[in-house]
């Protein structure tokens, strides 16, 4: 009886929310034994409607709030405007969305991938389908939904990545600088599984879509983007793949994403 009174209690607050826009949540990884801060986005959602949900990662450093106040500020509009609910995890300030080898509550590819979406699934009105459902970050956050929405290629059905670390490989002092050996090792015994290149052969039977862009301007990642951009076209795997004027910064990923989650809305419809 006590556990049946704890499920209507919190259906009943989650009936209170939905009338919100912007919905603050604490949502508790059993892999990593604690509560993440998520932000939910939703348009205004109405009785026996459900929405496609797309999950956004933050770069390094960053942390919803600020995607919602400056580096995606018309995400409110976007999901009024295209339906959509928008899913914001807090990938901690430097976790590189990865299930760490290093530090034991550090899983965040399981997290994002299987435990939030199980969790959004159950408690919003998604279309919990593949089609239906998209994954996309930039910088740090290329990186994670790119190795994220590959490996759970049943779940995610578009990926995007604007001006993505897909290359850890090549960071050489940065390596350490963005402290990517905190939390996947030393380089020197980088396990093949972080490798984005790694990804291509899931990706080549996937069927998913992706897209990638990256400013002509940014100098820590325009090369690795435009070498994973041509690995992809050698191997013939579809993509769509966008260069434009920009540097590393929020105004180029600020406009770049709310591209690609116009052509996400497209792709959902």
């Amino acid at each position: 009886m006590k556990k049946v009174m704890t499920i209507v209690l919190v259906s009943a607050s989650f009936a209170q929310t939905f009338a919100q826009k912007i919905i603050h949540q604490e949502v508790f990884s059993a892999k990593m034994n604690k509560k993440i801060k998520t932000v939910i986005i939703t348009p205004d959602l109405k009785p026996n409607v459900t929405y496609p949900s797309v999950y956004i990662l933050h770069g390094y450093s960053g942390n919803p709030d600020r995607t919602i106040k400056q580096d995606i500020p018309d995400l409110v509009k976007k999901a009024q405007e295209y339906k959509t609910i928008y899913i914001l995890p807090d990938g901690n300030f430097n976790s590189w969305y990865v299930d760490s080898p290093v530090i034991k509550d550090s899983q965040y590819q399981t997290f994002i991938g299987k435990e939030l979406v199980d969790f959004i699934d159950k408690n919003y009105p998604t279309k919990a389908e593949k089609k239906s459902r998209g994954i996309l970050g930039w910088s740090m956050g290329g990186y994670g939904a790119t190795n994220i929405g590959t490996s759970y290629n049943k779940t995610f059905g578009i990926v995007g990545s604007s001006c993505g670390a897909l290359d850890v490989t090549s960071f050489g002092e940065a390596y350490t600088g963005y402290q990517v050996d905190k939390f996947l090792g030393p380089i020197q015994s980088l396990s093949a599984g972080f490798i984005t290149d790694n990804k291509v052969k899931i990706m080549a039977e996937a069927n998913q879509h992706y897209i990638f862009d990256c400013g002509t301007e940014d100098t820590q990642m325009i090369e690795q983007n435009r070498k994973f951009h041509n690995k992809l076209t050698s191997l013939k795997i579809e993509h769509l793949y966008i260069e434009s004027l920009g540097e590393h910064n929020p105004a180029y990923w600020s406009q770049s994403l709310s591209n690609q989650l116009t052509l996400f809305e497209k792709y959902f419809r």
